[in-house]
């Protein structure tokens, strides 16, 4: 008697290396962890450029520009490790 093999649907739900369900070397953790920055990075930023949208306070919409200013420079930042660890994802690519 077999025992019985429940289906895994993976488009409801594909396996997530974060969940620890896929085992991921640590190159893959480290560009799995950039993307996770990238995310929050931009959820603070939609939340400053709302407050400055519908902020009531003026001092409250002055302090969410320039968190915005600091956000995009550090989104700016982690876009740019996100396209170097991509390319050296690349085969074939070239070590500097």
């Amino acid at each position: 008697m077999r025992p019985s093999v429940e289906k895994f649907d993976v488009a409801a739900k594909p396996p997530s290396p974060v969940d620890g369900v896929v085992p991921v070397d640590p190159p893959d953790a480290a560009f799995l962890a950039l993307h996770g920055e990238r995310e929050a990075l931009e959820r603070e930023l939609t939340l400053a450029q709302q407050q400055q949208r519908f902020g009531t306070d003026d001092a409250e919409i002055a302090g969410a520009h320039r968190r915005e200013a600091s956000l995009l420079k550090d989104l700016d930042r982690v876009m740019t490790l996100i396209r170097a660890a991509e390319y050296r994802r690349q085969p074939g690519a070239r070590r500097w």
